[in-house]
């Protein structure tokens, strides 16, 4: 064992390019957060700095000056990001589950269903119809949790994962002991395939997020904007008002000052914040995940 231990050296070589490696990566939001607090003609004139020496909090002011309708939004964005990674999550793993086993008489037929959507799609038309026409989920907070309940990779991801870390025989001895598929699937299969779970979610759950495009499709009701939407949407009013503020008569100079470069810089972290704090649950439970799965026998 002695021989395997890492020398002191080493180890304080490890933390010390660890420790530039994490400042590195937080140094752009540093820099994103100190941009949207100065002001911008400051930054006009000398460009974006970690120390302005001029603060402004008309980005934030510009942004919340209507906060009903930001609370609204981030109300909409986390119950769709919540519902969505569960019911996600979930039928992923009911799909994927089954086409692992081999024992399954139709595997390679559902197999080759979620192959072939990967590969090929109906079309933006035909997409936009089945969901406004059929399913009837026009100006729905459904319509954006439904479209992206299934994706084929992340199918085949659990897929791959169920057959490489679940033993066929330790199903097999749960089938002897009287365990139906449903008592297997949760109280054995599931307890061991924590990380692909965790992984599958933090896919989800960074998909429904940042989602805005189901919001520009089937949403025109503004109680309904998800917050990657409504943030879409005052930036592009920011950028056409100060654009066109000469058009406008009475308030051009107002208009011509608007800080759009802020405004962004201060939406990018009113965006980020909330899915940030998720990564410390997903890790937990990675950890959790890989120890269940390493006990063998």
């Amino acid at each position: 064992m002695a021989n395997n231990e890492i020398s002191r050296f080493t180890n304080l070589i490890l933390h010390v390019i660890f420790i530039i490696l994490s400042i590195t990566c937080l140094l752009p939001i540093v820099l994103v957060f100190m941009i949207s607090i100065t002001d911008y003609d400051y930054i006009v004139l000398n460009g974006y700095q970690f120390i302005p020496e001029k603060l402004s909090l008309e980005a934030y002011a510009y942004i919340f000056k209507d906060y009903s309708v930001v609370l609204k939004a981030y109300g909409v964005s986390f119950f769709v990001t919540i519902t969505g990674t569960l019911v996600s999550v979930f039928i992923s793993s009911l799909y994927a589950y089954p086409i692992s086993r081999t024992d399954f008489r139709y595997r390679g037929f559902f197999a080759f269903l979620i192959f072939f959507t990967m590969l090929f799609g109906g079309g933006l038309v035909p997409w936009y119809m089945v969901y406004t026409q059929v399913l009837d989920l026009k100006n729905s907070i459904w319509a954006l949790i439904v479209p992206m309940l299934l994706s084929p990779f992340n199918v085949l991801i659990m897929k791959t994962y169920f057959q490489m870390s679940v033993p066929p025989a330790l199903i097999e001895a749960s089938t002897i002991d009287g365990a139906g598929e449903l008592r297997t699937f949760f109280q054995i299969v599931f307890p061991l395939s924590l990380p692909v779970f965790a992984t599958i979610g933090l896919f989800n759950t960074l998909h429904y997020w940042n989602d805005w495009f189901n919001s520009m499709i089937f949403i025109t009701d503004t109680d309904l904007y998800s917050l990657q939407y409504l943030m879409y949407k005052m930036i592009s009013q920011a950028d056409y008002l100060s654009r066109n503020g000469a058009l406008i008569q009475g308030s051009a100079t107002e208009l011509a000052k608007l800080p759009g470069e802020t405004i962004r810089m201060a939406m990018a972290l009113i965006g980020i914040g909330p899915i940030v704090l998720a990564y410390p649950f997903f890790q937990r439970y990675f950890i959790k995940g890989l120890t269940l799965g390493s006990i063998k026998g």
